[in-house]
C-alpha cells in the first residue's frame, strides 16, 4: 500500500533526511520519501501491517524531531 502524508515541524532538509533513512530501515517499509519544502512524507509498505507499520514510523521520526506530526 503506497499513502502519502502530511508531515509537520521538521526543521531542516538534513533532518527530513535522516527521517528518511530511519523510515527505510523499518521491516515492512518497500519506499520512504520525505519532502522537506512540501512537507510531505510518502510511504510504501505491507497493507498487512500498515497500521502497525506507521506506529514505527512515528516513532523513528520523533526520534529526530520529536515534535513531529504525520497525519
Amino acid at each position: 500500500m503506497k499513502k502519502v502524508f502530511a508531515i509537520e515541524e521538521i526543521d531542516c532538509a538534513n533532518c527530513a533526511a535522516k527521517i528518511e533513512a530511519a523510515i527505510q530501515k523499518i521491516d515492512g517499509v518497500t519506499f520512504a520519501n520525505v519532502n522537506f519544502f512540501a512537507q510531505k512524507l510518502t510511504i510504501e509498505a505491507d497493507d498487512a501491517r500498515f497500521d502497525a507499520i506507521m506506529k514505527q514510523v512515528l516513532k523513528a521520526a520523533r526520534k529526530v524531531e520529536p515534535d513531529c506530526e504525520i497525519h
